[in-house]
């Protein structure tokens, strides 16, 4: 049985760690804030931009129509973009977006796909270049403040890998920001883009146009930047999604440093009472005995 001594040290070590996982909860919280506003102030944008697209997809056919949108014609060559964040402590938010990536690209290859991997953040790259390392041709870090710079590059890395004939279809992988206790694993495919067909019309008001230059002219300049857009309102879903998890995952384990330090104290005491009822016997038994 642990001494009084052992048993205070250990009270006191899961107090310091129970203060460290309240100030880590704090500083999510914190953070949640900036990262859900400028997560939910990206998807008008990104609406926006895909009622565009959608509006200039109608006019476009044939041979004139952009790659990025039409594809190769061929999917056999398969990017996937996994995003997590660059660092852990928040419960199952990386994980379950790896175990996606995961029945993904075990899918891809089961059915015959020539895939390849791109990461953005760190423990997307650590815990998938167990099985697939030698199917990395990117790396990027998450940061801790997604921007369009980041994003760019990202985009751009895709983009040469598309035009030199490296990938067919690009899916992304990442964690969609619902709300401070749900954040759902969303695939989405950025190459051959995805027309919404249920995007919202632009409203010209019974104006009539047409477009100059082409819309294909258009979308070939389009195209590309929407990618970025893409990319950066998934990263910022994924920023706003780790400080919630963070935050209830610290919120967590500061509830269970608390039982614990109440179980040891419990224990503390009942054997400080022990001891002290030993000595109180030994004393009485000694007296007894003269």
């Amino acid at each position: 049985m642990a001494s009084l001594k052992d048993m205070r040290n250990r009270i006191s070590s899961v107090k310091a760690t129970q203060k460290i996982t309240k100030a880590m909860q704090m500083v999510a919280a914190a953070k949640l804030r900036r990262a859900q506003d400028a997560a939910q102030n990206a998807r008008p944008y990104a609406r926006r931009m895909a009622s565009v697209i959608a509006n200039l997809a109608q006019g476009v056919s044939g041979d004139g129509a952009p790659r990025l949108l039409v594809g190769t014609g061929s999917d056999v060559k398969q990017l996937v973009v996994v995003a997590t964040s660059d660092r852990g402590l928040a419960g199952g938010f990386n994980s379950s977006v790896v175990r996606l990536a995961r029945e993904k690209i075990s899918g891809l290859l089961a059915a015959g796909k020539d895939v390849r991997i791109i990461a953005v953040g760190k423990k997307a790259r650590d815990q998938l270049r167990r099985l697939y390392g030698d199917r990395f041709v990117g790396f990027f870090e998450a940061g801790s403040n997604p921007s369009m710079a980041t994003a760019q590059a990202v985009a751009d890395k895709i983009i040469e890998l598309f035009e030199g004939g490296d990938a067919d279809v690009v899916t992304l992988i990442y964690n969609q920001f619902q709300s401070v206790v749900s954040q759902v694993p969303s695939a989405v495919q950025l190459v051959p883009a995805q027309v919404d067909a249920g995007a919202a019309p632009i409203d010209l008001k019974g104006a009539a146009y047409e477009y100059e230059p082409s819309e294909e002219a258009i979308l070939e300049d389009l195209l590309p930047r929407n990618l970025t857009v893409q990319i950066l309102s998934a990263t910022l879903e994924n920023q706003a999604g780790f400080f919630a998890a963070q935050m209830t995952a610290m919120d967590n384990a500061t509830r269970n440093a608390g039982e614990m330090i109440a179980k040891l104290t419990l224990q503390m005491n009942r054997a400080r009472q022990a001891q002290i009822t030993k000595e109180l016997i030994e004393i009485i038994s000694g007296a007894e005995a003269l």
